[in-house]
């Protein structure tokens, strides 16, 4: 692979909600932010669909008070993590799609942002060793078909929405891709120094999590504990990585 070691420390991180970001890849982030890393977090989605499954009220004045404290979370675990900003697409929660729209929408901002590397979720299912339901989200897959298609090729490639080239966005390569929940990994990021950062930046999300936290912290230890297990580091995140 090349050497992008001399390209500019920006890096884009695109996920539907908010805290998929913190389950998938907080420590990275942090661990990169520590280096000098810029790290620009797009959330696709309102996050407006966060309430509990059994909620009666989903009229829109609960849905709009769901986006103000799931984005307030959100703001505040990245202030936890040392992201440089935080974008949200606003799109709908839960009818997320990889339209042109939203190729359009990432494809400015990866343009406007140029970053290195980009860092998203898996638009594909994995099915070993069992299918986690609750882990393939549709607005995460979503999520994550958009963001390659938007990478590749209409971030680089001028012909690809020419009113972007016409605003004065120029085309630009992404250099590293890193895929979270892959079905074939090959990377992993050492994260024994920024677990911690990782649960607390879990904890900020306090209307998804906090009735569970103690649970979810064990659960997020132990899975960190297994992947470093595998590469001789006491905590890990593991990716699909690749450069372009």
């Amino acid at each position: 692979m090349s050497n992008t070691t001399e390209l500019p420390k920006i890096a884009m991180v695109v996920v539907a909600h908010p805290d998929d970001a913190e389950f998938g890849c907080a420590g990275t982030m942090a661990k990169w932010a520590r280096d000098g890393w810029a790290i620009h977090l797009i959330v696709c989605t309102d996050a407006s669909g966060g309430g509990a499954d059994d909620f009666e009220d989903i009229s829109d004045v609960a849905r709009h008070h769901i986006t103000v404290t799931r984005k307030a979370e959100q703001r505040a675990a990245a202030k936890i993590i040392g992201l440089r900003e935080v974008i949200f697409l606003d799109q709908p929660d839960g009818l997320l799609a990889p339209t042109p729209d939203l190729r359009r929408m990432l494809v400015r901002h990866m343009r406007r942002i140029k970053p290195t590397r980009l860092l998203c979720q898996s638009p594909d299912r994995t099915w070993k060793p069992i299918y986690a339901i609750g882990r393939h989200h549709p607005d995460h897959l979503a999520a994550g078909a958009a963001t390659i298609a938007a990478m590749y090729p209409a971030s680089q490639n001028g012909w690809d929405f020419p009113e972007l080239l016409r605003e004065g966005l120029r085309p630009h390569k992404v250099r590293e891709l890193y895929v979270m929940g892959a079905p074939e990994i090959n990377h992993f990021e050492d994260i024994t120094d920024t677990l911690d950062i990782k649960i607390e930046s879990l904890r900020a999300h306090a209307s998804q999590l906090a009735a569970h936290f103690d649970a979810i912290e064990k659960r997020i230890r132990d899975w960190a504990a297994t992947n470093g297990k595998n590469y001789d580091v006491a905590a890990a995140e593991v990716f699909h990585r690749t450069e372009n």
